[in-house]
């Protein structure tokens, strides 16, 4: 089963919103073949809270104006984890830490990338300065 078309079109937006904040190692899995109750997760990173809360809005006023509404928002309050779930579509904003923890994409391994953009992709965090070449990303 792959994704439906929304989801990817819902899942691009949101990983353009991240990316366009400065999340770090946007991913998009087609979770479609192994949860009957989503198609597409999302999940960013950030390296503060009130980084992630950035993305998390962005992120929302995006899909807002693609008609948009999430069904479920968790997490806000700490900031370290926010989840915006829009049913087709659930979008995990991450503190870097929590990122690292949980470690989803190697929980969800088995299942296909969403080919993303280049341009929705984030940062790479794990060395988003490079010596020789100055800021990466």
């Amino acid at each position: 089963m792959n994704a439906s078309s929304h989801a990817v079109e819902l899942a691009t937006a949101a990983a353009e919103a991240a990316s366009d904040k400065l999340a770090t190692d946007v991913v998009a899995l087609d979770v479609s073949g192994q949860l009957v109750i989503t198609d597409v997760f999302v999940v960013a990173s950030a390296p503060n809270d009130r980084q992630v809360r950035a993305i998390v809005d962005a992120v929302e006023e995006r899909l807002r104006g693609m008609g948009a509404k999430p069904v479920r928002r968790e997490g806000e309050k700490d900031g370290r984890w926010v989840l915006l779930d829009y049913a087709d579509v659930v979008v995990h904003v991450q503190h870097a830490e929590e990122r690292e923890y949980y470690a989803l994409e190697r929980l969800w391994k088995d299942c296909p990338v969403v080919p993303l953009p280049e341009h929705a992709r984030g940062r790479r965090g794990d060395d988003a300065f490079d010596a020789d070449q100055g800021p990466v990303g």
